[in-house]
């Protein structure tokens, strides 16, 4: 509990996010649905959620990073050496992740692209290379390239939001 609650603290504090608004979304495993984990989130204003039983893509984003994290090369076969060994191998992960992975929910940026501004730059550079690249040779693309703005609001599950409308 207390090293759970050091760590969500401690990434909270050193990313500057306001607590009262983070959701921690889980599968229905029994640590992760325990009073003590449920009592530290509470204590910390994390609001927990959980994944509805038999629906393996509940929560889409949290599917995508544990596909992602396996899928790297660098994903040990077996098990880590040592904690200090897991613990760096996180930390370089979530370092890549966030500044160097460019996730197509969020129109091929990073996260920290996105949580900084630079997206619009960067979405804004592309739309630019793209215009000119298919004035050069407009015979290159048969239909109109991708618009390449920025994605104001990112959603989980939105077919779902549409399916119920």
């Amino acid at each position: 509990m207390e090293l759970s609650a050091l760590l969500i603290d401690d990434t909270a504090t050193r990313l500057g996010c306001d607590r009262s608004g983070l959701v921690l979304h889980s599968d229905n495993g029994g640590p992760m649905k325990g009073s003590t984990m449920l009592a530290t989130l509470q204590r910390l204003g994390i609001v927990e959620s959980f994944s509805r039983p038999h629906v393996s893509d509940d929560n889409p984003y949290s599917e995508a990073l544990f596909r992602t994290l396996k899928y790297r090369p660098e994903y040990p076969r077996g098990a880590f050496v040592s904690i200090e060994a897991a613990r760096q191998w996180v930390e370089d992960f979530v370092a890549w992740y966030n500044t160097e992975h460019l996730h197509r929910a969020i129109g091929f940026v990073t996260p920290e692209d996105r949580r900084t501004g630079r997206d619009e730059a960067i979405l804004a550079a592309r739309r630019r290379t793209y215009e000119a690249a298919r004035k050069r040779n407009p015979e290159r693309w048969a239909h109109n390239t991708r618009t390449r703005e920025r994605i104001e609001v990112v959603k989980l599950n939105p077919e779902r939001e549409k399916t119920a409308a």
